[in-house]
């Protein structure tokens, strides 16, 4: 499988592809489409849609995987990180591509093992794990590359799915049965 992992953004937006098929995954594409220079906002999302398609056009992912936005206390921020957000994942289905969202605490538990990690601390993890041995220069690269790694690890091992964490609201988890009941209505091909 071929994830492609977005973290958007409205100045930066990262993304990353990944390559699932053989093996240990690996990295075809890790970088940042830079949109700090574009003043208008409405071209920035013109920009992140026409970016989206052509990334999807040129690798043809399987999948896309992208992050949930945040609540934060900048009210105006969380909504323009949704549209960028939404206007990627609606590329993603002018070509047909399926996609899953997640939250951020849900990527950096899976990736490091403590849902509120840093941002450095995902990425030396990640360089460990996938070896790649340069930095990028935004760590937007390697948030939606453990995006993509996220997935990854959910289709790969669906029962550790950590989705099922406590969410807000929520006392309990899921049980090992209700996680694989979940995981065989929503993927009847990858039963033999």
């Amino acid at each position: 499988m071929l994830i492609l992992g977005i973290d958007p953004g409205t100045r930066i937006l990262g993304y990353s592809l990944l390559d699932t098929d053989e093996g240990a995954p690996r990295i075809l594409a890790m970088d940042v489409l830079y949109l700090r220079n574009i003043p208008d906002f409405n071209q920035r999302i013109r920009r992140i849609f026409d970016s989206t398609v052509r990334i999807i056009d040129s690798f043809h992912p399987d999948h896309l995987a992208i992050e949930a936005p945040f609540f934060g206390k900048n009210v105006q921020s969380m909504l323009k990180l949704g549209r960028a957000q939404g206007v990627a994942i609606a590329a993603a289905m002018s070509r047909d591509l399926s996609y899953t969202e997640y939250e951020p605490s849900v990527i950096k538990q899976t990736v490091t093992g403590n849902g509120i990690a840093s941002k450095e601390q995902v990425a030396a993890i990640l360089r460990s794990i996938l070896g790649f041995d340069d930095d990028p220069k935004y760590l937007d690269a390697t948030d939606a590359l453990a995006v993509a790694y996220t997935c990854h690890m959910q289709f790969t091992n669906p029962l550790a799915d950590l989705r099922s964490q406590l969410a807000p609201g929520k006392t309990k988890r899921k049980s090992a049965k209700q996680q694989w009941s979940e995981f065989v209505n929503q993927n009847p091909d990858r039963l033999s």
